[in-house]
Parts: structure tokens; sequence; C-alpha cells
């Protein structure tokens, strides 16, 4: 892995040399401009207008127009030497809270690795304390001609410097959220919060997948074999507004579980209470049909204990 920056962690009177190495990659179809009409290259050339010729890439250096018009040249050299503190020392100004950092402003991650051996006790030293302490260390680092601040977090035992934006570079967020009171129902919260935690259910973010870089890869298949190009059914139209909030979460929350029906509807008086009392009509109903075979088997009994009770004094009286 190609070595991006070198220098040294300051911890208090502790120095770590380390080398830092790009945490992340992007996949991306590689596209280049050419000529719509004909298919030609189109290359952007370095035009000087001072001479009017093209120039190579070894004589090009930065430049500043002042607002009068005046233009400073800078080589590498005079960006290599500026006098900055944190050319090439990480210093670690405090320790925080890692929810104390608005995720917006994070950008770039880059692994932390030891320069050489002795590094290795320092290194762990502070590994083991920012996972001890659940906390990130904020430090600023000079990369190529940038300053920026950065935290120092853990990511599976490494050390990992993810570089941010200034709090000044932040947009404000303000006139872009609904500004007129919205009343959010319980039921609504809830039947939210339902499909929150079903949508979650065993969901693993390492299986996503670029879909816009494999349709891409299709396209530019389907081009050179000379074949028609493959096409995806346009999804319906989404409504302009939401007529029933608790109709379209129900039925997100039906879909999400797979067609069934979710829990939260049980609560509306639809369709389930008639089973209840159909159910209870032929309980009522079975005992009271027992109770009048009970009842008429009772009366068919009795009829004969009195016949015989009649027929006792006869044969007495005959005596």
């Amino acid at each position: 892995m190609q070595t991006t920056w070198k220098g040294t962690i300051s911890f208090g009177l502790v120095s770590i040399p380390v080398h830092l190495y790009s945490a992340t990659q992007e996949h991306d179809v590689p596209l280049h401009q050419v000529h719509a009409k004909d298919g030609g290259r189109v290359r952007m050339k370095r035009y000087c207008e001072q001479e009017e010729k093209e120039v190579p890439y070894a004589e090009i250096a930065k430049g500043y127009e002042s607002p009068d018009g005046r233009t400073v040249t800078l080589s590498d050299e005079d960006l290599a030497d500026l006098p900055l503190p944190s050319k090439k020392v990480i210093d670690v100004l405090a320790f925080v809270d890692a929810d104390e950092i608005d995720p917006l402003m994070f950008s770039k991650a880059y692994y932390v690795g030891v320069a050489d051996k002795a590094a290795a006790k320092p290194y762990a030293l502070l590994r083991d304390a920012l996972v001890e302490s659940g906390q990130i260390a904020v430090t600023k680092i000079a990369l190529r001609t940038r300053e920026s601040p950065a935290v120092l977090r853990v990511h599976d035992g490494t050390l990992v410097l993810q570089t941010c934006i200034w709090p000044d570079e932040v947009r404000p967020a303000a006139g872009i959220a609904p500004e007129e009171d919205v009343a959010v129902r319980p039921q609504e919260l809830k039947m939210a919060r339902s499909l929150m935690d079903t949508l979650s259910e065993d969901f693993d973010l390492s299986q996503l997948h670029d879909d816009y870089q494999q349709a891409l890869q299709q396209v530019i298949t389907a081009r050179l074999e000379g074949v028609e190009l493959p096409h995806e059914e346009e999804p319906g139209g989404a409504p302009d507004n939401v007529i029933d909030l608790m109709e379209a979460l129900r039925s997100s929350l039906k879909r999400a579980k797979g067609g069934r029906a979710p829990a939260a509807a049980a609560s509306e008086p639809e369709e389930q209470p008639a089973p209840r009392k159909r159910a209870a009509t032929k309980r009522t109903t079975a005992a009271a049909t027992k109770r009048t075979a009970a009842a008429g088997a009772a009366g068919k009994a009795a009829p004969a204990k009195k016949t015989t009770t009649r027929k006792s004094p006869t044969p007495r009286k005959a005596s």
C-alpha cells in the first residue's frame, strides 16, 4: 500500500513516528472525453497564454492572482517550506466523545501505521486508551496544500486519521426544513418506529453494491457487442403528496414484512371482531342445546317416578 504522508503523532511528550495510507478507494468505470460526432479522443492540453504554446507538466507551478491583477508564482519548494507546525506533526489537541463531532464534518480517512518497531509501544498505548475511554482525539494535519482538522479513532484495532472540514465551512441549514408547526400523532410515530425496526432486521451493510456501475458496464458491453441496449422498466410515479400518512405507513410496514399485516393494524376495528362474535354465538347455541337436552331428559324421568308411587298403594288395599 502506497504511503500518503510521513510524520509524527505528538501525544503530550510522547512521539509516535507514523505513516498514513489511504483507507478508502472508489470503484468507477474509467470514462474519458470523446468527440460525439466521430468518437475521436478529446485531450486537455496545458497551454501557456503568454507564449501561445503547449507546456510540459514539469514546468507547471501554482499561481495566485491578486485583486489588482498581479500574479504570484508559487513553486513546489515554496509550498513545501511553509512555516507550518502541522506540516510533519499530528498534534493531539484534546480528547472528546465521538458524538461531539458532527459527521457532516468528516472527509477522507487514512490508516495510521507505525514507521518503525520503536513506535509499536506508544502506538498501542494510544490505541488502547482511545478504546477504553470511548473517545476520539482531535488533531490538525497539513496534507498537500491544505491544513485540516482531523480526528484519531480506532477501527478494527488500527488507528484511523479522519480529516475534517473547518466548522465555518459547514453551510447553515436555516430555511431548508419545514418552518411551520407540524403535529405528529403518537399513532403515526409508533407506526414509523415499527417500520424502522422491521427494515433494520437482518440488515448487512456489506451486502450493498453499486447498481449504477453494474448498469453502466452492461451498456458498455452491449455497445461493444452491437446488441440492443438493456432497458429498465420505468417505475410508477411517486404521489405528489401523502393523503393518509397512517395508511402509507401501514402499507409500507406490510410490504417490509413480506405481505404480512402490520401488528399495529390489529387495533383498527375492521373484520377481526366479527369472527369472535360468530364463535361466541356458536358457543351460546351449543350451550343452549345442551341445556334443552338435559331438561328434556329430566322431564322424561320425572313422570316415571310418579307412576311408580301411584301404583304402590293398590296392592295394600287389595290385601
